[in-house]
């Protein structure tokens, strides 16, 4: 190549280099959504996918040996209970019937067990054991995870009543059926039952004693292999801080040991929610855990909910919380809740109840998480994220764009990562399938759109350098040959290409144009006009004689054609 057209080159190259540069499409990593964007799914489903492996079904249990004594009739104080129903008979204020008069004494009794009732021996007892579930979540990837306060602990008040629930049950009915037998020739009906039952729910209750009483907590989890199935077992937990329940501030802070890479929650600031806005509650109700309809798999997959944040309330000992109308139902309590943005605002703890009993589902109210994060603190413990989380996030956004390919390497290293995910195994089955049935619409990878950018500058700059050698070759007229001429050669005169037998005429004696003495070579018009031979000989200087000078008249001669040699390139002159 010549200086001009290596110059001409390197700008060429240069500028294909900035055309491929622009028309190349962007890396998919630039054009897919970061870990903390959502593609183009609901608020709903792009949370639960994002925040149900860091939330845990949880569970308090205590055991406990249960003692109540047996009881007896105080016979003076029942003695003047007769009495009184006898006198009330006679007034006419009951009906004078055996049956009428049993009721009558029933309520009196149940109205005031200690009055009429008398502990006395044997003492009976029994081990029992009770407890709750509730909702934790991860907070660190090495196993500290929150909850709620009542939800690890429970009242010496309630925790009598849960035993006395559990425990109590067999001898209440034995001793009210041992009541009832005292009715002699009287048939006990539906109501005389359930009142010599109350009798002795309160009296065992209120003689009741707990002893040997021990506690523990524990998160349910999976096995190896992710899902969450009938493999799941109880892991043991560490009660590592605790403060007042409801409607104090009702935090709790677990440590399950042995833990690493766990999937974890982000938490967000008070001030990312206001009234008006979206809230998204997280968490097991006991409706779904409590029941036998559902498979255990069913049960321990957290459910979603979601509602306005209708105020911000404060407690009489100053300690604020959210109203939402987001339901929320007993075993929801501990469970996060989110912003539209998938970080924690707060954590679920208390709802209203009708006189029923059933959850009241426009007043449920969230701990803010200024105030998870001052308990953190206070056992300086700082929440974090591991490549296991933002991975998965990664993944599913891969996902939901149907982007397989990419999600598929993503989500075996989080299975890598952390066996026991719960959902992860499910994801990869369901991306592997995608894969097969030609759903993929993973764009190409950046090196592979660079390879193409490359080929094709390659392509262009051999298509270039054959464009210049074709030039150059043009400039070079090649010697004319014998037999027909080729491009760029010198055709023969009109003259000798007269029919066969006719008579040859000699060419007429042109004057060169370049005036050269003896003759010069005066260059052949190119291109696809007629060349008319405008060649002047010289005196033999390719070893022919010269053409003669002066008139031709009616001479004949045979002229023949050597090779000539091309004239210099004036053009470039």
């Amino acid at each position: 190549m010549d200086g001009n057209f290596k110059k001409r080159f390197t700008k060429i190259a240069a500028a294909a280099a900035v055309v491929m540069a622009v028309a190349l499409p962007a890396s998919p990593a630039a054009a897919d959504v970061t870990p903390d964007e959502r593609p183009d799914v609901s608020v709903g489903t792009w949370l639960a996918a994002r925040t149900q492996p860091a939330v845990q079904l949880t569970s308090f249990t205590y055991t406990g040996t249960v003692a109540v004594p047996t009881s007896t009739i105080n016979e003076t104080a029942f003695a003047q209970l007769v009495e009184q129903a006898t006198a009330t008979v006679q007034s006419g204020k009951i009906s004078s019937d055996e049956r009428s008069i049993a009721k009558w004494l029933f309520q009196r009794i149940a109205a005031d067990v200690d009055t009429y009732l008398t502990a006395t021996t044997p003492e009976r007892t029994v081990d029992a054991e009770v407890g709750g579930l509730c909702t934790g979540w991860w907070v660190t990837p090495d196993g500290y995870m929150v909850t709620g306060a009542h939800c690890v602990q429970v009242g010496e008040t309630e925790l009598s009543q849960l035993f006395a629930q559990q425990a109590l049950k067999k001898f209440n009915e034995q001793d009210a059926k041992e009541i009832i037998s005292g009715l002699q020739g009287i048939e006990a009906d539906e109501e005389i039952v359930k009142l010599a039952q109350q009798i002795y729910v309160t009296f065992n209750t209120n003689h009741m004693k707990l002893r040997n009483l021990q506690q523990s907590l524990s998160v349910v989890q999976s096995l190896p292999g992710g899902g969450v199935d009938k493999t799941a077992k109880p892991v043991p937990a560490e009660l590592v801080s605790v403060g007042d329940s409801y409607p104090g501030k009702d935090f709790a802070l677990l440590k399950v040991n042995g833990q690493q890479n766990l999937p974890t929650v982000p938490l967000g600031d008070d001030a990312d929610v206001r009234t008006g806005d979206t809230l998204y509650i997280s968490g097991f109700p006991g409706l779904v855990t409590n029941t036998p309809f559902f498979s255990l798999e069913s049960k321990l997959e957290p459910a979603l909910t979601e509602g306005p944040y209708n105020a911000k309330r404060t407690t009489q000992t100053g300690v604020p919380y959210i109203q939402t109308q987001a339901p929320s139902y007993k075993g929801n309590s501990g469970g996060p809740v989110f912003s539209k943005d998938g970080k924690v605002i707060g954590m679920l703890i208390a709802g209203t109840v009708s006189e029923g009993g059933e959850a009241s589902e426009n007043e449920s109210f969230v701990l803010p998480v200024g105030i998870i994060k001052e308990k953190l603190g206070e056992k300086n413990i700082k929440p974090a994220q591991t490549i296991t989380t933002t991975r998965y996030n990664e993944a599913l956004n891969d996902f939901f764009q149907r982007h397989y390919s990419a999600a598929l390497p993503k989500f075996r290293e989080v299975q890598a990562l952390f066996p026991n995910h719960p959902y992860v195994a499910k994801y990869i089955s369901d991306t592997q399938q995608a894969i097969s049935a030609g759903k993929d619409e993973t764009p190409k990878s950046i090196l592979m759109w660079v390879l193409i950018g490359v080929g094709v500058l390659v392509a262009i700059v051999i298509a270039l350098v054959l464009v210049s050698v074709l030039r150059r070759r043009r400039r070079r007229r090649p010697e004319p040959s014998f037999g027909p001429p080729s491009y760029g050669a010198v055709p023969p005169p009109p003259w000798q290409q007269l029919p066969a037998g006719q008579a040859q005429v000699s060419p007429p004696v042109q004057q060169g144009h370049y005036g050269r003495p003896g003759g010069g070579y005066e260059a052949a018009q190119y291109g696809p006009g007629p060349h008319n031979g405008n060649v002047q000989y010289g005196p033999g200087q390719y070893g022919y004689p010269a053409p003669p000078h002066g008139p031709m008249g009616d001479q004949t001669r045979d002229v023949r054609y050597g090779q000539f040699t091309p004239p210099p390139d004036d053009r470039n002159a």
